[in-house]
């Protein structure tokens, strides 16, 4: 049976800046839980100034995974340069998007989130036979959290007990208006809270929900 989720209240906490040096190599929460943290970015359409910006953020944040939602998912090759896991999707215009060997939607497993990753919140004509189906796996709550990007607006939805997270867009001006932003999870055995910032740092949205017990 799956958990319900209730809403937590603000965590008072804010984050704080540290160079990979002077981070731990464990880190916890408040309950002295093991946390992760992973870091969103979408929609960088190959300005690599922006990328980069938010990169360097979250790796002094401390992220242990980047995750790039596509558009271009080829900016993703500059991330590896700050020697953190780093996990892509294209986007549904991309070239890469038609090719099988490519797969353009992921469910990866963090700390016993089941995470989907992909560029779009529900299927797309351009999909192929065979790409997950996010308004399925929502519906059956095969997924706890839901990755996605496209929109160019930043958003975090809790839906049903699933948390849906669009990080924003990396570029310098975007038609749309919103700035650009970045997204961060924090990932414990219970709890699970997102953010969204932009290149200063500054706290744009924030949810955080705790998974009740069965």
């Amino acid at each position: 049976m799956r958990c319900d989720w209730t809403r937590k209240g603000p965590l008072a906490e804010r984050f704080l800046l540290r160079t990979r040096e002077e981070r731990k190599p464990l880190k916890l929460g408040r309950d002295s839980q093991p946390v992760m943290k992973i870091g969103v970015l979408s929609d960088s359409h190959g300005e690599a100034e922006g990328l980069e910006r938010a990169a360097k953020l979250l790796n002094e944040i401390g992220a242990d995974v980047l995750i790039h939602l596509g558009d271009d998912s080829a900016d993703a090759k500059a991330l590896e340069k700050h020697r953190i896991k780093v996990i892509k999707v294209p986007g549904v215009f991309e070239p890469a998007y038609e090719d099988p060997s490519i797969p353009n939607r992921l469910i990866e497993q963090f700390e016993g989130w089941k995470v989907l990753i992909t560029h779009t919140s529900t299927s797309h004509p351009n999909d192929l036979e065979d790409d997950l189906k996010p308004e399925e796996l929502i519906e059956k709550h095969e997924v706890d959290v839901v990755l996605y990007g496209h929109t160019h607006i930043p958003k975090i939805d809790i839906k049903g007990g699933i948390l849906l997270l669009n990080p924003g867009h990396l570029k310098k001006q975007d038609k749309k208006g919103f700035p650009p932003t970045f997204g961060l999870l924090d990932l414990e055995k219970e709890e699970i809270s997102t953010q969204i910032m932009d290149f200063e740092g500054k706290q744009k949205f924030r949810k955080a929900l705790r998974r009740s017990k069965c």
